[in-house]
């Protein structure tokens, strides 16, 4: 069982990228490996619960359970030590991956108010894309009123892309809402 977004992948972006960038070898095209959504909370050092609420949000949102993240360092300005709990992550792979690409940039980013696209600068310079978010009511499966705080996150997005140029092209063959340059 294939998602839709999974299957335009298969059917015209793979053949897209293979003649636009010369790959004989079907292989050797850019996919995506994974998409990593990320939430940190600083806060957490002085309300507890904050973490709870995160956890939840992130849980339905991507429909996977969250890993929490913990503090590699302490660092006293900030009140931290080693090893607290700061964050919560989850990595969607398959279909999960593909089912939330798909909700990400067909219905969430739409919501998101003034939208006009997303920025073109955040690849990392191996091929990857980071998106960040400033609250997660943009997703139809959070309720309004069930929600402790609004909370940002980040969507990295990781492929196999050689080069930022590779993943851009895909992405945007994919769908992907980027802002239009203005030349």
């Amino acid at each position: 069982m294939k998602n839709v977004l999974e299957q335009k992948y298969i059917d015209e972006v793979k053949p897209a990228l293979m003649k636009e960038l010369g790959i004989d070898n079907p292989n050797g095209v850019p996919g995506v490996e994974k998409v990593v959504v990320n939430i940190g909370l600083g806060e957490a050092l002085d309300n507890p619960k904050a973490l709870e609420g995160a956890v939840r949000d992130l849980s339905v949102i991507t429909g996977q359970k969250p890993v929490v993240t913990k503090a590699k360092h302490s660092i006293a300005n900030f009140k931290l030590r080693e090893g607290r709990e700061i964050g919560a992550k989850v990595t969607l792979r398959g279909y999960k991956m593909w089912s939330f690409l798909d909700r990400l940039m067909n219905i969430a980013l739409p919501r998101v108010r003034d939208f006009r696209g997303i920025p073109n600068k955040s690849f990392d310079g191996r091929g990857n894309y980071t998106l960040g978010l400033r609250e997660q009511l943009i997703f139809p499966e959070i309720v309004y009123d069930q929600i402790d705080k609004i909370r940002g996150m980040e969507i990295s997005v990781v492929t196999s892309a050689q080069t930022d140029e590779q993943a851009y092209r895909m992405l945007e063959l994919l769908g992907m809402p980027f802002v239009k340059d203005e030349e």
